[in-house]
């Protein structure tokens, strides 16, 4: 928060001078000359100091003890709602309403990214409260969204090539041990009979590769994600926890419970897709659960020495906050959406098409409503 300056400031000084020539001018000068000096007069009604209004320690820390309740809870629910598909035969994927559902996710983590975490960075990193060079002087949120976008792109990539090759040489080892070991113990129209449930077994083969790399895809895809979504969710749990305001506590809380709902929704779509075992689906879910809580008792730890405004703050959470949102945007539009809407199954679909699509608008417009409180 920024306070205004003390009378006989520069400000003032600036508004003096201002209103005392100004009516010796023309009305084309007039316009000129406040053009030219509004932007003067804006950088000059700010310092870096904090808000102390309306500070009440102990009410504040009543909301953030319900925020780490609330969010533990929707964010547990939320995670685990796709999750349930193994259990409840709609939420399942090959279902139309996991399609929809999972399009609504994608909608609310394209809107974070763009609504919520990437305008944070640009305020962070473009603040007053940073020196103009360089800071000012060159979109360094813009920079480090980019390229973390960039970074996530080759980590996908890397990660995809490299477990597939793995699984790949290792099937075909197999294959070729077993058709070696069979032509050494047979004759050569044992050999030739062979060849041809060879050649059937590798037409199923290329069936099972495919569908493994499906898998993998998946799997590569749920990590990622989750990697971005915790890194803002931390800076999201610290930024609660550290501040002192119940009037900026109050409509944070529901709409960061809001929030870490309908990511946890989108996580959980790609958890279910990737087919973890149990102890790995646990650890994931616990590990979103917790992200955000945990970042609230680290905020509510440091809070009598955190300064949202000093310039080490602002750095970090500007930086991290720009590499979350190009993790969050690239992942949501190459992973989650370009993928399930080029799928074969939804193309060959008209209705689900429209509902898929209609679940993207609500989601993306819902997360963008609850940047109206946070």
């Amino acid at each position: 928060m920024y306070l205004p300056h003390k009378p006989f400031s520069s400000y003032s000084l600036k508004l003096h001078f201002f209103f005392l020539n100004i009516q010796n001018m023309s009305t084309l000068q007039r316009f000129l000359c406040l053009l030219f000096l509004l932007p003067s007069l804006v950088l000059g009604d700010c310092t870096c100091e904090s808000d102390n209004e309306e500070r009440d320690k102990r009410q504040a820390l009543q909301y953030k003890l319900a925020a780490v309740a609330s969010i533990l809870v929707a964010g547990a629910i939320g995670v685990c709602i796709p999750i349930l598909g193994k259990t409840i035969p709609a939420l399942r994927p090959e279902k139309g309403v996991f399609f929809m559902i999972k399009a609504f996710a994608a909608g609310v983590i394209l809107s974070t990214g763009f609504i919520h975490v990437l305008p944070d960075a640009f305020d962070s990193l473009t603040s007053p409260c940073l020196d103009e060079n360089p800071w000012r002087r060159f979109p360094f949120a813009g920079f480090v969204a980019m390229t973390s976008a960039i970074l996530t792109l080759m980590v996908d990539s890397f990660a995809t090539s490299y477990y597939s090759k793995s699984g790949f040489n290792k099937g075909q080892g197999g294959i070729d041990g077993e058709e070696k070991a069979v032509g050494e113990q047979e004759g050569d129209h044992h050999m030739h009979v062979h060849s041809h449930a060879t050649h059937a077994h590798g037409s199923s083969s290329v069936v099972e590769n495919s569908a493994s790399l499906d898998l993998l895809r998946h799997r590569v895809v749920s990590q990622v994600l989750e990697l971005g979504i915790v890194v803002h969710s931390v800076i999201i749990g610290i930024s609660l926890g550290a501040s002192q305001s119940p009037k900026t506590l109050r409509p944070l809380v529901a709409a960061l419970t809001f929030h870490q709902f309908f990511e946890g929704m989108g996580l959980g779509g790609c958890i279910s897709q990737a087919k973890f075992k149990g102890g790995a689906t646990a650890i994931m879910v616990l590990f979103f659960s917790l992200t955000t809580p945990v970042g609230i008792a680290i905020g509510i730890g440091i809070s009598n020495v955190y300064n949202e405004n000093s310039p080490t703050a602002l750095i970090v959470e500007g930086i991290f906050n720009a590499a979350s949102a190009g993790i969050l945007i690239y992942m949501a539009l190459v992973d989650l959406l370009a993928a399930d809407f080029m799928n074969p199954r939804m193309q060959a679909n008209f209705l689900l098409q429209i509902g898929a699509n209609f679940s993207l608008l609500f989601g993306a417009g819902c997360m963008s409503l609850l940047a109206k409180w946070a």
